[in-house]
């Protein structure tokens, strides 16, 4: 694992940072009360390193409004700079631009996309996801942009086009923006209040490390998304040729036999409840915990977001036991139905699963609890799923057609070693899951820091001699 993302980053040296000088800045008593470290300054930002100027965005762009057109102008024409391309892409390239509009010449240089122009959403549901911004970072031919987002152009260079990708998305700033916008039906910012939300400028030798440093972490993250998605596509291979039986593990030759779920255990729908009178907003000595269908992400049982429901309404069979296989049985999506996750939680809390939830439980003396999980996760049992829903207008499987489903299973032992090698796998996918989380965490305090001084990145001067 750790050579593959190695050799991804060969140019970055393990202490690649260490002239990074943090200071307390804030969030402190010292920032609380007069003191103010040497070298730093209070602004109306915070306290900053004393080199670091705050300016308004109003004097760095000038904004202007995107272009709105009927709908059968979109399809065919001219790149268009859409609001799902800002919110999802800090640094813009021509490649990321899928939407195209018809346009006349003169609309066109009205709506022109230059090379280090910023984009900002300007309308949603949420106050969350306006003013996030993005930046051109290529110079773009015959480019408008979206009346959803505002553009940014910029009144000089005093902000590096590569630090633009990460600026505007610390928290003081982001508090400013959302703090000036308006909210109707949807929440709303514009070019006026954009222009008063002050930003910090640090000198350009400083803005060009902020952004190395932010990017080299970009990099990573985004290998181990690749190093992930590669693995996750070798581990549904891998599971479909040991689930059929076309690669067999060594030293097992024995034929399969065929069965149906039924025959190695049982499925049970979930609790039926009223959500007034049976549903509490905490643990308390007469409740159980209840899990949903959103409680199943990625094959794994989490814990967030769950209920909690009156035990009198609990049979004792619905409480969970561990390697349960937890089983989506009604949802508005079709692709949603059938999905599973093995419960192995142990927490100390007794857990139990709502009425569009079932639950397999197995006969472990006969098979291997595990190696039925990896059945539900098999495209056999997908393609089931969707015969069972084909033609149906409700979503919706019972017991019975789970304990139908059939299947060609090997002698339990070597049950067992199917589980334990795709086990492996998975253990090895949560390490890379788990490694990407504390990147993306580690970056959101690099972001937080950097971006307000509290950690300098100092370069010492390299003596003639």
């Amino acid at each position: 694992m750790g050579n593959e993302i190695d050799d991804r980053f060969p140019e970055l040296p393990a202490n690649a940072y260490t002239h990074a000088v943090p200071v307390p800045l804030h969030d402190t008593k010292a920032d609380r009360s007069d003191q103010v470290p040497s070298g730093y300054k209070r602004t109306e930002v915070g306290v900053i390193p004393s080199n670091w100027d705050v300016e308004l965005l109003g004097n760095l762009f000038v904004f202007k409004n995107g272009l709105n057109k009927a709908k059968q102008f979109f399809g065919t024409g001219t790149p268009i700079v859409n609001y799902m391309d800002v919110f999802k892409n800090p640094g813009l390239r021509m490649d990321d631009l899928s939407g195209r509009v018809k346009l006349s010449p003169e609309e066109i240089r009205n709506f022109e996309v230059r090379l280090g122009d910023v984009f900002f959403t300007r309308t949603s549901e949420t106050v969350e996801e306006i003013g996030v911004a993005s930046v051109m970072l290529e110079e773009p031919c015959d480019t408008v942009f979206s009346g959803f987002v505002l553009r940014a152009r910029p009144r000089d260079d005093r902000l590096e086009d590569h630090y633009k990708q990460y600026c505007f998305s610390s928290r003081v700033i982001r508090s400013q923006i959302v703090s000036n916008a308006t909210y109707t039906t949807r929440a709303l910012t514009n070019g006026r209040s954009l222009s008063a939300v002050r930003v910090t400028v640090p000198p350009k030798p400083e803005q060009r490390a902020i952004a190395k440093a932010l990017s080299d972490v970009d990099r990573l993250y985004t290998a181990l998304e690749v190093l992930i998605s590669k693995k996750r596509a070798i581990k549904q291979a891998v599971t479909q040729q040991l689930l059929t039986g076309k690669i067999r593990l060594p030293g097992f030759h024995e034929a399969w036999e065929t069965q149906r779920l039924g025959d190695m255990g049982s499925c049970l729908r979930g609790v039926s409840y009223n959500p007034t009178a049976d549903l509490v907003g905490h643990d308390k000595a007469t409740t159980v915990r209840l899990l949903r269908a959103n409680n199943i992400q990625d094959t794994t049982v989490t814990t967030s977001d769950i209920h909690f429901v009156e035990s009198r309404k609990v049979s004792d069979s619905q409480v969970l036991r561990p390697n349960d296989i937890l089983v989506c049985m009604a949802n508005g999506s079709k692709e949603l139905v059938g999905k599973a996750g093995l419960f192995r939680i142990s927490d100390g809390f007794a857990y139990t699963f709502g009425a569009f939830m079932g639950c397999f439980r197995t006969k472990p003396k006969f098979v291997d609890p595990s190696f039925v999980y990896y059945l539900f996760q098999s495209d056999r049992f997908r393609r089931f799923v969707g015969l069972i829903l084909a033609g149906s207008s409700i979503n919706n499987l019972k017991p019975s057609d789970i304990e139908s489903a059939e299947f060609q299973i090997p002698s339990r032992i070597e049950q067992t070693g199917i589980a334990n090698v795709l086990s492996d796998i998975e253990a090895e996918i949560a390490a890379l899951d788990q490694l990407r989380d504390k990147v993306r965490t580690v970056k959101q305090g690099m972001v937080q820091q950097l971006l307000t001084g509290g950690v300098s990145l100092v370069y010492p001067k390299v003596s003639s001699n």
